[in-house]
């Protein structure tokens, strides 16, 4: 039987672009990206929602179910403001500038997030939480810029054909780093004093979000279109693209379905198991990073010979029924999380990779900006915010009625609901999704598990 060994890293990309006769220019600028990427990965490790760090932080903060699932639910909030900021690079294509200024101020803001403790350390000043929610609402906010200022820049650079490959490349290497990052953070937080350990770690993870900024300041600008005045009834007619339709309300239920339990199980993980950071990591990131090593080529072969489609049906499938696992969970247990986040990711890197490739498909070269706003304004709010505070919101009713006491607590309730209404999900919304090749969700199983592929 043939062994397969993932290839990584640039000579790989180097064949896709000579495939496509790209500039030496282009070529530098998409290594950079993907550099960028990478920091940002990282950067993502300590400072996005869900995270070790920061339910470590909002802990120290005193912060309730409720007040996490607000934290979880800021940042996708802020999306909102995406649609202004995609009318504003599309008639000013000045993404590079906005990268600089927005987005690097934005991640420049994380590098305060560890000294709130020091600076409200008493137990009953509430002050602390609503520093970090103003600081997360700001830095949100100006983030808003980076999504509709990367992601259509990568697709001007980036031929069709490629870009499955490139985007497969870009997470197989981001997984090797996150593998080894992830192990350094966790033994940072588990053995560095508790008041100097979040300190240390944000300023660590705030400094790389920088990084991936100014990346894209030795990028070159490249524009498919000339630019376009748009204003809101632009935004309300990238509604009527049928196929983008479909695929919005499918990702949107997707979120608010994941994000039902997705943010409080590193929070159970911790708090109810009473699993260190070292073990979350182990059970999390490193498992989800090696399969993703193993896999993600896979995916990215998959979607360029069965189409998008094919591959988001199978992928989200595996993915919706990975966190039920955790309804096996007991203290001090390890297993049931790493299952859940090894298999879940072999599945859920196939179903996040499909969506971004249906989201540039489905979204014309002139009016991507906006198209790209939308699509993250609508998944994110009443996706993946909502999903997020509903679940906080039930997590407390349930614990003020007294329901779900025992070994089925109201965590494993949650996660119950979770994966039943994931499941509908997929197998209601996804069959009437346009796919961009030949091929069937079933071909696809028999080509992934076929030796020597």
């Amino acid at each position: 039987m043939k062994v397969f060994r993932p290839r990584i890293g640039f000579s790989y990309l180097r064949e896709a672009y000579a495939s496509e006769n790209l500039s030496p220019a282009v070529c530098r600028s998409l290594n950079l990206i993907l550099l960028a990427n990478l920091f940002g990965n990282l950067f993502g490790i300590v400072c996005g929602s869900g995270t070790a760090a920061m339910v470590g932080l909002a802990n120290e903060l005193r912060a309730g179910d409720l007040a996490f699932g607000l934290l979880n639910g800021i940042p996708q909030a802020a999306m909102l403001l995406q649609i202004p900021f995609a009318m504003l690079v599309s008639r000013t294509h000045r993404r590079k500038k906005y990268m600089l200024t927005f987005g690097l101020v934005s991640r420049a803001l994380w590098l305060i997030f560890g000294f709130l403790p020091l600076l409200f350390p008493g137990a009953a000043d509430s002050r602390g939480l609503w520093t970090l929610v103003l600081l997360l609402g700001v830095s949100s906010c100006l983030s808003a810029a980076i999504n509709v200022c990367w992601f259509p820049w990568l697709s001007d650079l980036a031929p069709t054909r490629i870009r499955g490959r490139w985007l497969s490349t870009r997470d197989t290497v981001v997984a090797f780093a996150n593998l080894a990052f992830g192990f350094l953070m966790a033994h940072l937080l588990d053995t560095l004093p508790p008041d100097r350990r979040y300190v240390i770690v944000f300023l660590i993870g705030g400094t790389l979000g920088m990084l991936d900024m100014v990346c894209f300041g030795f990028c070159e600008e490249k524009y498919s279109a000339p630019p376009v005045r748009m204003n809101l009834k632009s935004a309300a007619g990238v509604m009527k693209n049928r196929a983008f339709r479909r695929l919005t309300v499918m990702w949107t239920a997707w979120c608010f379905t994941a994000n039902l339990c997705e943010p409080y199980l590193s929070r159970y993980s911790i708090n109810e198991m009473g699993l260190t950071f070292t073990q979350m990591t182990v059970c999390s990131s490193a498992a989800a990073s090696v399969m993703t090593i193993l896999l993600m080529r896979r995916w990215g072969r998959a979607m360029d010979t069965f189409g998008s489609r094919s591959v988001m049906m199978v992928a989200a499938l595996g993915a919706a029924g990975a966190n039920a696992f955790y309804l096996f969970c007991t203290p001090g247990a390890v297993w049931p999380v790493l299952l859940r986040n090894a298999l879940g990711a072999a599945f859920w890197n196939g179903s996040n990779l499909a969506a971004n490739s249906m989201q540039l498909s489905a979204s014309p070269d002139d009016e991507r900006p906006i198209y790209i706003a939308v699509y993250s304004c609508v998944t994110a709010l009443p996706g993946m915010a909502l999903g997020s505070l509903a679940g906080g919101a039930l997590l407390e009713i349930w614990e003020s009625a007294g329901w779900f006491a025992g070994a089925f607590d109201r965590y494993k309730a949650l996660i119950a609901l979770s994966t039943v209404l994931r499941f509908a999900a997929v197998v209601l919304l996804v069959p009437p999704l346009p796919n961009d090749r030949d091929g069937t969700p079933r071909g696809l199983v028999k080509s992934l598990f076929a030796r020597g592929r």
